[in-house]
């Protein structure tokens, strides 16, 4: 098993476990989501022919597969998960979809031995969950080539992400966050990196250069429709959390969440899905020549 920060250990947990099910379940929507989002920072990052990148926070491995199709066969990708699970089933498809330039390894990057030499360091949404990030990122740093280049996707402000913020709006209503719960958390969770000065402090500490921010705005793609974006608030998220550490009083009231959240997002629906508003930043910055 993959060494694990202390404080790291009950969100590596989670993330194993129950989280790891409803990412799978939940893959055709959010893999599409996101995609935007992706889309975008390899523009600013520019991927080249046989370069070596880390996939931070790889998840099921869509991140690490496109990477590696950038770098060429010439090229390298290593994604990195503290998942166990992810890991494997990443590796799984990387080898049944015949993709040779790409390798995995479970780890947590706030303390695992990540190697050298990469040209570049990528994230998509999975440097929001650790502990530490500024050690986190700092050992990062340490993987990279002198120059070599950070970027990572971080969720801004939960104003500005309705597809998230309207669920929890509405769970909160009818559930507290427990004192005490055998359930593990995700850590400090996806708005941990929300605020610029905050984000950039935490890149700047671990050591990196040219640090800059880029907002992007789009209409996420939360389901086919209402029954779908639905269960995906109530499964993922802040409302999704809350909802599982409640248990069985969660339970009780589902019929009545899953009717608010259903006039919550009734005005998102459109002939082609439900759409509602989500802000990211696009981090960008340079390890000191």
């Amino acid at each position: 098993m993959a060494t694990v920060a202390p404080t790291n250990e009950e969100a590596v947990e989670a993330w194993g476990g129950v989280l790891f099910d409803r990412w799978v379940e939940l893959r055709s929507i959010v893999t599409v989501a996101l995609a935007p989002f992706s889309d975008e920072a390899y523009r600013i990052c520019e991927p080249a022919l046989g370069e070596r990148v880390l996939d931070i926070g790889c998840g099921l491995g869509e991140t690490t597969r496109e990477l590696a199709d950038q770098v060429g066969a010439q090229g390298e990708v290593v994604g990195i998960d503290a998942g166990e699970r992810f890991v494997e089933f990443a590796q799984a498809e990387a080898e049944e979809a015949g993709v040779a330039n790409v390798s995995y390894v479970t780890g947590d990057i706030q303390v695992a031995d990540l190697g050298s030499g990469f040209d570049l360091a990528f994230s998509r949404t999975g440097t929001m969950f650790c502990a530490n990030p500024v050690a986190a990122l700092r050992n990062v740093r340490g993987a990279l080539v002198p120059g070599g280049r950070l970027c990572m996707i971080v969720w801004r402000r939960k104003l500005d992400n309705e597809w998230l913020h309207r669920g929890e709006l509405v769970v909160e209503r009818y559930l507290d966050h427990p004192e005490e719960t055998d359930e593990p958390t995700c850590g400090p969770g996806p708005f941990s990196m929300a605020n610029a000065d905050t984000v950039s402090d935490v890149v700047r500490f671990a050591g990196f250069e040219d640090i800059a921010l880029r907002r992007m705005d789009i209409d996420y793609r939360m389901g086919d429709d209402l029954d779908q974006a639905v269960g995906a608030v109530m499964s993922i998220g802040p409302a999704g959390e809350l909802i599982r550490l409640a248990g069985d009083e969660a339970e009780t009231l589902k019929p009545k969440l899953e009717a608010e959240l259903r006039e919550a997002y009734a005005d998102c629906v459109r002939p082609d899905g439900v759409f509602a508003p989500a802000s990211v930043w696009i981090v960008s910055a340079r390890s000191p020549a």
